[in-house]
């Protein structure tokens, strides 16, 4: 396929060039190396530019009435739409997933500008407290923040950042959004769409770097906030980096180590059904997937023999020949994957299914999906209490719930747990003593709705829930007391000697 051709920087309504670059690489396919998706640069000088362009753009968008920014996030979604098979194509040459994955992923875009606009934003609607004070009303209204910077993932280089812009926009503020470098791709086509619905100069930008362009980003004194899906460690680096910024608010969507709890009562056959889609759908590759299965006992065998018998049938291959899973986003990736599997047999995991670098017609970055069957949970592990990112899940057998979910609660993390059950009781004792920002009942851990609030507890996030939560992360609450009766001197405080000359 051809090469994407790099149009420079989006700063302030037009494509920039780089007059002097900082640092350029190349994007070649993890699903096929050969394919050479784009050549990019990136220019520390134009995060600065960006920055001051989207600050000029911020008052005049902030005071935009909310039916115009609707008019324009409605035909962003119109673009979205009529390109969503353009969008997947460049998704999937530059993360290797299906296609059919792909194609959802940018059909989730268009749907999140609908949800947005029809569900969350009643969220920070204006309400009125009658009486808040005696005789006086209250009003609750949002206003918007001001520069927000946007920190993309690889994993869902389109959905995922697009799920921090679009109400980022809708509540009146501006953008810098600096795609995963690598996906940057996803991001300037993305930057293109915003051009084409018109979006007035200096509302939306985007800025092309690695991790240094990354840290300038967020520590620009013109940033009034860092919205950011990735991992622990870079979500730690960025809440560091910005310590002393007390103006900047963070929304950081960090990782997962998350179980699934399989009791002696579930339907098998769905919970064996949902749990390989919990851990090896996108390779593994999603924060909320399954990385620790955790089975009663009386059902251990059962389970274990019918997802071993599952899993090894999975089809992997090149994202056009939609398989079930395509690769690792690269060698890193790989070599990661491989050396988990060697400490967790180091560490007494027994290696039920062995995940290895899969050889393909096409030269890309494939692994087999790997089981491991854990003898005891151990809060000293690393292979137990590390997120590896790839389809490697570990299973453990237990007879006491208080057990599984301490097992779960192990780590550190806490995005999701799935609880497969008829037991309500396990269900809402799951919902206080399970350290998890969602839980799912008879449905594996990943694939979350927009209209839910999304976000983790511990190293899973920072307590600013993302999805349909986001327009209360991208707007400040301003409380107002507002008295329309005339002065009352009947009202005057004691020790106040008051005589108002006409």
């Amino acid at each position: 396929m051809q090469t994407i051709e790099f149009k420079g920087d989006y700063i302030d309504g037009e494509f920039v060039k780089l007059p002097k670059a900082d640092g350029s690489w190349k994007i070649h396919s993890p699903a096929n190396k050969k394919d050479l998706v784009t050549e990019m640069s990136f220019s520390y000088s134009h995060i600065e530019q960006a920055c001051l362009a989207a600050k000029k753009a911020y008052r005049e968008w902030a005071h935009t009435p909310l039916q115009k920014r609707y008019e324009l996030l409605n035909k962003l979604k119109d673009i979205y739409v009529a390109n969503s098979e353009k969008l997947a194509q460049v998704i999937c040459r530059e993360t290797g997933k299906p296609h059919w994955e792909g194609l959802n992923e940018a059909k989730a875009m268009a749907g999140k500008i609908s949800i947005t606009l029809d569900h969350s934003m009643k969220l920070v609607a204006e309400s009125k407290v009658e009486n808040a004070l005696p005789n006086v009303d209250g009003y609750i209204r949002y206003k918007p923040r001001g520069v927000m910077s946007v920190i993309g993932p690889f994993n869902f280089p389109g959905h995922l950042p697009n799920g921090h812009i679009i109400p980022a926009l809708a509540t009146g503020n501006t953008i810098v959004f600096k795609p995963s470098d690598k996906t940057p791709a996803t991001g300037q086509l993305m930057a293109e769409f915003f051009h084409e619905a018109g979006f007035p100069k200096g509302v939306f930008n985007l800025v092309q770097g690695k991790g240094e362009s990354g840290k300038r980003l967020v520590t620009s004194e013109h940033v009034d906030g860092v919205l950011f899906t990735g991992s622990y460690d870079v979500g730690l680096k960025i809440k560091q980096d910005t310590l002393n910024h007390h103006w900047k608010l963070l929304a950081l969507e960090m990782g997962g180590k998350n179980s699934t709890i399989v009791w002696k009562d579930a339907d098998l056959e769905k919970a064996v059904y949902e749990s390989i889609l919990g851990a090896f759908l996108t390779s593994g590759q999603r924060c909320s997937c399954t990385s620790k299965i955790i089975l009663h006992k009386d059902i251990y065998e059962k389970f274990v023999d019918n997802f071993y018998q599952t899993a090894k049938k999975l089809t992997i291959g090149h994202w056009s020949e939609n398989p079930f899973m395509g690769p690792l986003i690269s060698e890193d990736s790989v070599e990661k994957y491989i050396r988990f599997q060697e400490i967790a047999k180091r560490e007494g995991s027994e290696c039920l299914m062995r995940g290895k670098s899969l050889d393909y017609k096409y030269d890309g970055h494939y692994v087999t999906p790997s089981i491991y069957l854990v003898p005891k949970a151990d809060e000293l592990s690393v292979y137990q209490n590390c997120e590896i990112f790839g389809p490697n899940v570990g299973i453990y057998k237990v007879e006491d719930f208080d057990e599984a979910l301490e097992i779960n609660n192990s780590g550190g993390f806490g995005l999701v747990m799935a609880l497969f059950s008829k037991d309500r009781q396990l269900f809402d004792k799951a919902l206080i003593d399970a350290k998890v920002g969602l839980l799912n009942w008879n449905r594996t851990t990943n694939g979350a709705s927009s209209r839910l609030p999304f976000g983790g507890m511990g190293k899973s996030g920072n307590d600013r829930p993302s999805a349909h939560f986001a327009v209360n992360y991208t707007t400040i609450p301003v409380a107002s007391l507002e008295d329309l009766t005339p002065y009352d001197s009947a009202s005057i405080m004691p020790g106040i000697d008051y005589n108002f000359k006409k």
